[in-house]
């Protein structure tokens, strides 16, 4: 009898371990108008924060020509993405170790290969990426400031942007023409947007909810408060020593700010926004092939 009852167990297990659909890393752009508001440090440290809340983290850096993601951690990357492009690396091979374990990969010059090799090559970029989805619970596009249309692809195939600016208006000017210029093309993508270097917490929530409302009205689209990190001098200290300031200083202020900003994320992204049915894999094929 004990046997039958453990046979019909394990045969169900055995049935809901197949039908279960495997992990699917969720894939997020963080976009900005201009350079200079701080866009990478935030990537580097909101990434960290989620590693504590033990989550697996893939940075790849975008900004080509101009990513500095591994100067910011203080490391030197053998490999960039350039080399999964030009040379056929696996994405295993180009991975690099930051601080806590963090994985990222390496900005390089010429992300316009992508879109200009053969379908073969393009099916094995494909297939790495495939990889890390599986490995990752969120992989993310450290873009470079401003539009291309090379990056755009990546932007528009991405489950979410996260838009960072600052209070200065031309930071806020370039922050809504970015997300005008991402919304006319896919009005569904949802927007986070940071207030990052806000002088106080009460000036940079009345400048968040004022850029939120002229989104919302020009554009008709609602774009999410994410938070507001503080302008702080320990951020200039850690960048100097090339240490993220949330392993520099984790009383901070801008520490503070992540975690808070992170836990909040966390819970949103879970209430609001579930996994999408179409993979970044899918999306990006359309945008490329047509």
């Amino acid at each position: 009898m004990n046997i039958v009852i453990y046979d019909q167990a394990e045969g169900l297990r055995r049935k809901l371990d197949n039908n279960r659909t495997p992990n699917q890393a969720k894939t997020i752009s963080v976009i900005s108008g201009k350079g200079g508001v701080g866009k990478s440090n935030f990537v580097l440290n909101f990434s960290l924060q989620l590693i504590n809340t033990q989550k697996k983290v893939l940075v790849i850096d975008l900004d080509m020509g101009m990513g500095n993601i591994d100067i910011l951690m203080g490391v030197h990357a053998e490999k960039s993405i350039i080399n999964l492009f030009e040379d056929h690396l696996s994405v295993h091979e180009i991975i690099e170790t930051g601080p806590n374990g963090l994985s990222y990969i390496a900005a390089g010059s010429g992300l316009n290969h992508l879109f200009n090799m053969r379908e073969t090559d393009r099916s094995f970029f494909y297939d790495q990426y495939r990889e890390l989805v599986q490995m990752y619970d969120y992989i993310i596009f450290d873009m470079g400031a401003g539009v291309t249309e090379d990056g755009l692809f990546f932007i528009l195939a991405s489950d979410e942007c996260i838009v960072i600016t600052t209070p200065e208006p031309t930071a806020i000017t370039d922050a809504y023409g970015m997300i005008k210029h991402v919304v006319n093309m896919q009005r569904s993508m949802p927007i986070y947007v940071i207030m990052n270097r806000s002088l106080g917490y009460q000036e940079g929530q009345k400048s968040l909810r004022r850029f939120n409302d002229v989104v919302s009205k020009f554009l008709h689209v609602q774009s999410r408060s994410m938070g507001i990190i503080p302008d702080d001098k320990t951020v200039t200290q850690a960048v100097i020593k090339q240490v993220p300031y949330v392993l520099f200083n984790h009383r901070s202020k801008a520490a503070k700010a992540i975690k808070e900003i992170t836990n909040n994320y966390l819970k949103d992204s879970k209430e609001i926004h579930g996994q999408s049915s179409i993979t970044f894999i899918e999306k990006l094929k359309r945008l490329i092939e047509g």
